[in-house]
């Protein structure tokens, strides 16, 4: 009995989240019956205002002392920074320079805007939590990371992307102020009156991103079929897309353990870098692709980007746990 509950608790492990699972529902969705004409239209204007919303409700949630915290913390913050905005991003330009025939040029184009992205809030923190390093280290390293991650993703992204050979997405960088920062702002100014509503409505909210994160998969994937997207990918490409996905998680974990060792930083701090510094955030990533790139593009950019969400879930998650019940274990 208990190796069959061992063996029912590996195998839970290994299942995609529900959320990969609604995506995944979204993907056949667009497939089947792909907005076209005014729907396309009205779904279009749908997702863009969503995304507004969507930033405008993470400026109320951010409490302003995460970021002190973070410029209290600085060797460890600029680190993960660091980790996440010129670390990966030179990992992802190794890989398409090396490896470069292996993927049409949109999914590289996908995989190197992976590689700017900030850093996801949730799970970065519950990792931490449960992989028992520093949480509230970690709370400050999401805050700052998706702060900052606002300017620094179109940057970094336009700079790997002409290293690369890609058009760089600046030209969008107006909409990310019109569409991401100023709503930030104008929500982060607001937080004084709603950031106990927003506490007190936790739940609905983090739905309320999921929802937006699946509207704009169905609109982009919409387009993207519409423009004959599976017929560009076949099955082989996606597999060795999974596993450059894979190549590039396992060399930046590798990283982190690294950098902590040269650092001489903590454990607790050690496995903040691991966590806050590897995992990139699906949430902030669609909406960013959406708002930079051509809507002929958007299906090949978001596909990287939701492999590497569910393979940094999968394999974070068994590192956490295996920290977390020896807690003394070197990183």
């Amino acid at each position: 009995m208990k190796f069959l509950a061992s063996l029912a608790t590996r195998l839970q492990r290994l299942v995609p989240d529900p959320f990969i699972l609604a995506l995944l529902v979204t993907l056949l969705l667009a497939t089947t019956l792909p907005a076209s004409g005014k729907a396309a239209d009205w779904l279009g204007v749908l997702a863009t205002s969503a995304v507004v919303l969507l930033f405008f409700l993470h400026g109320i949630r951010l409490p302003r002392e995460n970021l002190v915290a973070a410029v209290m913390h600085w060797r460890l913050h600029l680190t993960i920074l660091a980790t996440t905005f010129v670390v990966l991003p030179l990992l992802g330009l190794g890989l398409s320079s090396s490896m470069h025939g292996l993927l049409p040029a949109g999914l590289w184009a996908g995989l190197l805007f992976l590689c700017t992205l900030p850093s996801t809030v949730q799970m970065s923190i519950a990792l931490t939590s449960i992989a028992r390093g520093n949480v509230a280290a970690s709370v400050a390293a999401a805050a700052a990371s998706n702060l900052l991650g606002i300017i620094a993703t179109p940057l970094v992204a336009g700079l790997v992307l002409s290293a690369h050979g890609n058009a760089a997405p600046l030209s969008g960088i107006w909409k990310i102020v019109l569409q991401l920062l100023l709503p930030f702002a104008v929500g982060h100014l607001l937080r004084p009156w709603l950031g106990a509503w927003a506490a007190r409505q936790r739940a609905v909210l983090s739905w309320a991103d999921r929802l937006t994160v699946m509207i704009s998969v169905y609109t982009a994937f919409s387009a993207a079929v519409l423009g004959g997207i599976w017929k560009q990918i076949p099955l082989v490409t996606l597999i060795i897309l999974t596993a450059l996905c894979a190549v590039l998680l396992t060399l930046v974990l590798t990283w982190t353990g690294l950098a902590a060792r040269m650092l001489g930083l903590n454990p607790a701090d050690a496995r903040t870098l691991r966590y806050a510094g590897s995992l990139k955030s699906l949430v902030s990533g669609v909406p960013m692709a959406k708002v930079l790139f051509p809507s002929a593009e958007i299906g090949m950019i978001m596909l990287p980007i939701m492999i590497y969400h569910q393979l940094q879930l999968m394999t974070c998650a068994w590192l956490a746990r295996r920290q977390g019940e020896a807690s003394d274990d070197p990183v």
